[in-house]
């Protein structure tokens, strides 16, 4: 399993690849585990790799092959707040240097983000190009605060986390600083750099950052501080970030989290476009849920579903966290639901 940043959340991994999504270190799924139980629990929980519940009433929504993902709202708030926030090094977290890393912040929702990542993941673009023509029709630029000196802006390794890189380089370039990107990695090289002066910015993901930090103050066992609403989310990282020498800019409408997703194909045939609304309409025998292994045995996968919206599942299969194989197995009909992360590229359609 590959190491990935960190969300509080289900898939780990700290190398997205090219039309895969592999992004993060520890989706919420994950939250309270470390790096090497979440290493260590591949492969265990679920690796049979399809778990039946002969005790599920109702019919349930088989699944409905299609070309096309679409995720449906958590409306009741199952997954914790991962919005992308600017991580700042302190000592350099001029009121001028935030403001500008705010616009970036202000211009970017999900839908927007799914976009970018489709040209960075799919079309082939780099990021950086990505990110100078998003900031051009965006008009990043006007009206930047005005500073000076020089900002190394840190990127994980995968194109989502350089494409942000980039509108940040493009805003803070047009303010006056000097600026370059360096990718660094997962999140366990690049916060201590970022720390120590290393690196001065890196974009971040509020839920899964407020854990690392958490986890790292007080250990792996540490009870949650994150929470599905950003305010929460974003008090308790802005408490933990003051002890690291941390400062953030203002969190942007965009989000990269767990999502659970169906074919546009499937949402249409039984009008589902909420997760109350699938546990309503499709709890039961003939509906299968993906994901990764440990999803039956998560708060943020099949738990969660079942406590929080009360759904059923008459079978699980094993696929994995929001990557190829949960992706194809919705196109090709193998399960009715998987777990997918919301700013995939798939999900932007043809």
């Amino acid at each position: 399993m590959a190491t990935r940043l960190s969300r509080s959340r289900l898939a780990a991994g700290g190398a997205r690849r090219r039309g895969v999504t592999p992004r993060r270190v520890a989706v919420g799924i994950l939250a309270g585990l470390s790096v090497a139980a979440l290493a260590a629990g591949c492969g265990q929980a679920g690796s049979s790799g399809t778990k039946k519940d002969t005790n599920v009433k109702g019919a349930g929504c088989a699944p409905v092959a299609g070309s096309q993902l679409v995720v449906l709202k958590d409306d009741k708030h199952l997954q914790n707040s991962d919005n992308i926030v600017p991580a700042v090094n302190a000592k350099v977290a001029s009121p001028a240097l935030i403001a500008d890393l705010n616009k970036v912040s202000a211009a970017l929702d999900t839908p927007k983000l799914i976009q970018l990542n489709k040209q960075a993941d799919v079309d082939r673009v780099p990021p950086q190009k990505v990110a100078a023509t998003f900031a051009k029709s965006a008009k990043l630029t006007d009206g930047v605060q005005k500073g000076s000196g020089s900002v190394t802006i840190g990127a994980a390794n995968f194109s989502e986390s350089k494409t942000l890189a980039y509108l940040y380089k493009t805003v803070l370039d047009a303010g006056g600083f000097s600026t370059s990107v360096r990718t660094i990695g997962n999140r366990e090289l690049y916060e201590p750099a970022l720390q120590k002066g290393e690196i001065q910015v890196v974009p971040e993901y509020a839920a899964t950052l407020t854990e690392f930090l958490n986890q790292k103050a007080n250990g792996k066992n540490a009870k949650p501080m994150a929470s599905p609403d950003i305010d929460t989310t974003m008090k308790a990282l802005t408490s933990l970030g003051d002890k690291d020498g941390l400062k953030f800019g203002e969190p942007s409408a965009a989000a990269d989290e767990n999502a659970f997703g169906v074919t546009k194909e499937f949402a249409e045939k039984n009008k589902v476009s909420t997760l109350s609304e699938f546990a309503a309409k499709c709890s039961g025998k003939a509906t299968i849920l993906g994901g990764p292994p440990e999803c039956p045995d998560r708060a943020f996968c099949q738990q969660g579903l079942e406590s929080k919206y009360g759904m059923k599942f008459g079978k699980f299969v094993q696929l994995d966290a929001g990557g190829s194989q949960s992706k194809n197995g919705l196109k090709t009909g193998k399960v009715s639901i998987s777990l997918l992360l919301s700013s995939d590229a798939a999900l932007a359609g043809s």
